[in-house]
């Protein structure tokens, strides 16, 4: 065997094997791309499902709070308006501390999205 022929066959096994690890990269990249969003799909899934029943259980729950409070204070408008401030102070409180949910949520989901 010449070293032409010698040149020859490791520059076909070298485009050979580089083919070999385009195509191979390709289908990880394929299944990364498809494991990502199959999860973003399921977090928005049982985002929306699990919101959507809370938000009407704490609907329900307030007006509930709302009528009880009114009957013990003898104004039910009263009791709507406690409620309310109870929500306004809760929501005052979340602003506080929004910067500390931002850094919780993007490192739980950083987790899971960057393996």
């Amino acid at each position: 065997m010449s070293v032409f022929e010698s040149v020859d066959s490791s520059s076909e096994d070298g485009v050979e094997k580089g083919k070999d690890f385009i195509n191979k990269s390709y289908v990880y990249y394929k299944l990364k791309t498809f494991h990502t969003l199959t999860l973003s799909l399921s977090i928005l899934v049982k985002l929306i499902l699990i919101g959507g029943l809370l938000t009407i259980g704490v609907l329900f729950f307030s007006i509930a709070l709302a009528i009880t409070l009114g009957d013990y204070l003898n104004s039910v408008p009263l009791g709507y308006l406690l409620v309310g401030v109870v929500f306004f102070f809760i929501g005052f409180i979340i602003f506080l501390v929004r910067k500390s949910i931002d850094e919780q949520i993007i490192s739980k989901v950083g987790s899971k999205f960057l393996k």
